[in-house]
C-alpha cells in the first residue's frame, strides 16, 4: 500500500474529499515524526509501538572502493508491532508447515 493509496482509504472510509484525507495522512504522519525527533515514545493500543534505538559509531566500507569510512552514531526509528497486530496478520493462516521426512539415506553394499 502506497501513502496515495492510504488517502483514498481513507478519503472512503471517513466520506470526505480526497484533498481533505491529505490532510488527515499527513497531519498523522507529521506527528509520528515529530514525537519521534524528540525522543517519545508512540504507543497504538492494538496496532504497535514506535520508538528510536540509538546505533553505535562503527566502521563500514565503500562498497565501490574498499575504503573505510567512519559512520557516526545515529537514531533509528524502530516499529515493533502489537500482539493484537501480528495475530490478525496471522489469522486464517494455516497451521505451521512441517518440512517432508527426508528419504533414507542410500546404503552401500557390503562385501564380505
Amino acid at each position: 500500500m502506497t501513502k496515495a493509496d492510504l488517502i483514498e482509504e481513507v478519503a472512503r472510509v471517513v466520506e470526505v474529499t480526497r484533498k481533505d484525507s491529505e490532510v488527515i495522512v499527513d497531519a498523522i504522519f507529521e506527528s509520528v515524526v515529530r514525537s519521534l525527533r524528540n525522543g517519545d515514545k508512540i504507543e497504538i493500543r492494538g496496532f504497535g509501538s514506535f520508538r528510536t534505538r540509538q546505533r553505535q559509531p562503527r566502521i563500514g566500507r565503500n562498497p565501490k572502493t574498499g575504503a573505510r569510512v567512519d559512520v557516526p552514531s545515529k537514531r533509528i526509528p524502530y516499529f515493533k508491532p502489537s500482539k493484537e497486530l501480528k495475530d490478525l496478520v496471522n489469522e486464517g493462516t494455516s497451521a505451521p508447515v512441517t518440512p517432508a521426512p527426508m528419504a533414507p539415506a542410500p546404503t552401500t553394499p557390503q562385501t564380505a
